[in-house]
Order: C-alpha cells, then sequence, then structure tokens
C-alpha cells in the first residue's frame, strides 16, 4: 500500500536517511528497529507525509502521496506520533472524537466507533475525565483510541508502548495484530526488540540512515545483526511459549572477567 523509492533527507547538513527504498503492505504489521538516529521516526514521517524528502518519492496505492489533500489523508492512514501530549483543556472522548472529523457526519456510526474505541484501550471509564489530568501511559491509551477511530485502511504508530506497563505493551500490540487481520497496513517504530519479534510479521532494522536488514523476525533478529548495529552483546534464543526469537544482554566485561 506504500511505496517509498531513494527516500533521502537531511537535517542542517546532516544526512539521516540515504537512499532508502521500502515497500510495505496491508495485512502486515511491518516494525521499524534500530539504535538512537537510526532515521526510524524520520522514515515513519515520511512514510505519513508529514516530512518532504529532498529526494526520493512515496505512493499510495500507486498515487504520489503528496497529491493527497489532508482530508484525503486523513481518510487513508491514522498516525499516533512520539509527542501525542494534547495541551489543552478536552476530555478524552472528545480527543478520540475528533477522529472522525476527515469522515462524513454519521452521529450513531460515529458514537459506536468512538466507544468501541475507548473500550479496546480501557479507556472508557476516563471518557469524561480531562486529559490535562491523565498519566503518560493513559494519554498513550488515548492517543491510541484516536488512531482506532479514525478507522484507516492504513495505521502508522510511532513508539506506542513508551509510556505503558507491560500488559498494556502487549495489549495495544495485539489490537495491532487484529488490525492487521484485517487487512490493515500497520507501521510501527518500536526500541524494544522483543516485542518486535513477537508481534511483528516483519522487521526492518535501520542503521544510519540505511536499511541494513528487512524480512521475518528470525531473519533479521540474529546476533550477528544485532551486535554489530547495537554495538552490544546479546545472546538469541527461543522464546519459550510465543515460537519467535528471545533477544537478552549480555555483560561482556563480566564475560571476561
Amino acid at each position: 500500500m506504500i511505496e517509498a523509492r531513494g527516500i533521502t533527507v537531511s537535517y542542517s547538513g546532516t544526512p539521516v536517511l540515504d537512499t532508502v527504498d521500502l515497500d510495505v503492505a496491508g495485512g502486515q504489521l511491518t516494525a521499524l528497529i534500530g539504535p538512537n538516529g537510526a532515521g526510524k521516526s524520520t522514515l515513519f514521517s515520511v512514510l505519513a507525509g508529514d516530512v518532504q524528502p529532498e529526494r526520493g518519492t512515496v505512493r499510495l496505492d500507486g498515487r504520489p502521496l503528496s497529491s493527497f489533500t489532508p482530508k484525503q489523508l486523513a481518510r487513508q492512514r491514522s498516525v499516533l506520533p512520539q509527542d501525542h501530549m494534547v495541551r489543552f483543556s478536552y476530555s478524552v472522548e472528545e480527543i478520540v472524537r475528533l477522529a472522525r472529523l476527515s469522515h462524513p457526519a454519521d452521529p450513531p456510526r460515529d458514537e459506536r466507533i468512538v466507544t468501541t474505541s475507548l473500550d479496546s484501550v480501557e479507556m472508557a471509564p476516563m471518557r469524561h475525565r480531562d486529559v490535562q489530568t491523565l498519566s503518560g501511559g493513559e494519554m498513550g491509551r488515548a492517543a491510541f483510541a484516536r488512531v482506532l477511530a479514525q478507522t484507516t485502511p492504513i495505521v502508522l504508530l510511532d513508539e506506542p508502548t513508551a509510556a505503558l506497563d507491560l500488559r498494556h505493551q502487549e495489549a495495544v500490540l495485539r489490537r495491532a495484530q487484529r488490525l492487521r487481520a484485517d487487512g490493515t497496513c500497520v507501521v510501527v517504530v518500536l526500541h524494544d526488540l522483543n516485542l518486535a519479534a513477537a508481534h511483528a510479521d516483519r522487521v526492518v532494522l535501520l542503521d544510519q540512515g540505511r536499511i541494513v536488514a528487512n524480512g521475518e523476525p528470525r531473519e533479521v533478529l540474529t546476533v550477528d545483526n544485532i551486535e554489530r548495529v547495537y554495538r552490544q552483546p546479546v545472546i538469541v534464543t527461543e522464546h519459550p511459549t510465543r515460537r519467535c526469537p528471545l533477544i537478552v544482554t549480555t555483560d561482556e566485561h563480566a564475560a571476561s572477567a
């Protein structure tokens, strides 16, 4: 559904993305991973249409992303940015309801979608709370509910688990998997390699603005790839119940003592 070719971006003369090619498809959950400064969030913003590349093109269903109006784009893709804090006094319900503005008004349907979205992230009891009173994790779940309420065929999530506890990290990514199962194209930026291994169909590993590995979790999350890119000794073994890689960091100094 999204095709990126030759994407190059620099900030203040410093290259951040260097001739990146990437295709992401419907019915697939793609995780973008890599160390700090690898270019994950910049690539994410280019795919979302929020950053214009210096060179290269992004197409959505064969059509240049730049040709979409903001309203058209809002019906095609929903975005959860890293900074999803709301700095004005709206209720949780009002924030989620904003997601319906790009769609033709249909009050009964909109109400069902908003309620279902809040229920799915366990925020229904807080629907009338002022967002200014929420914790970081609660605000993250409210922002995710807004993304769900937008009902788009493409969902882009930048570090959606950053402020969440263990249970809600799993819940958010299981919900993302259900979207994928319904045919949605899901792209998620993750720092936690074990979450990527457990939930992604495809993992894209970036380093210094380039894609260095792209494939199924077992193909990408290898000792060689992780140690070369993250410069951290690891053990990669089998998760005891999930049938996916399990990454454990090791202490190289303790090992050599």
